[in-house]
């Protein structure tokens, strides 16, 4: 296991040590998994979305905790963002890659839940 310094390196097979207080992975899982990041990246598996798309489709979420969200997500290149030059501007946003590598996990985890949810509840 890598230790002091070497965090910032991943080990022989690629990765970093997740377990590592400073593993720069350690921010970005915090975001994905965070309350809010785990329903922007599946809201956005099927289709592209407008900010207030986001809003409106994520029930419950503030406009600042969607800003917030939205904001480290882009940093950390999981989803992009785009400006459009209208009046006033619009602001679409989409996965990356990476970002639809991700997600794609979420989706089908919450897809399996909500599939035997009805038994769960009936039982």
């Amino acid at each position: 296991m890598a230790v002091g310094a070497q965090f910032t390196r991943p080990e022989n097979n690629g990765r970093y040590d997740v377990f590592h207080t400073n593993c720069p992975a350690r921010e970005m899982v915090d975001h994905v998994t965070s309350r809010w990041g785990i329903w922007v990246l599946i809201s956005l598996q099927t289709n592209d979305l407008r900010f207030f798309e986001l809003r409106d489709g994520i029930q419950g979420i503030s406009e600042k905790m969607l800003s917030q969200t939205l904001r480290g997500l882009v940093d950390d290149g999981l989803i992009w963002r785009r400006v459009e030059p209208t009046t006033p501007p619009q602001v679409t946003y989409g996965l990356t890659e990476f970002g639809r590598d991700v997600g794609e996990p979420l989706a089908d985890l919450f897809g399996r839940i909500t599939t035997r949810l009805a038994a769960r509840l009936e039982a």
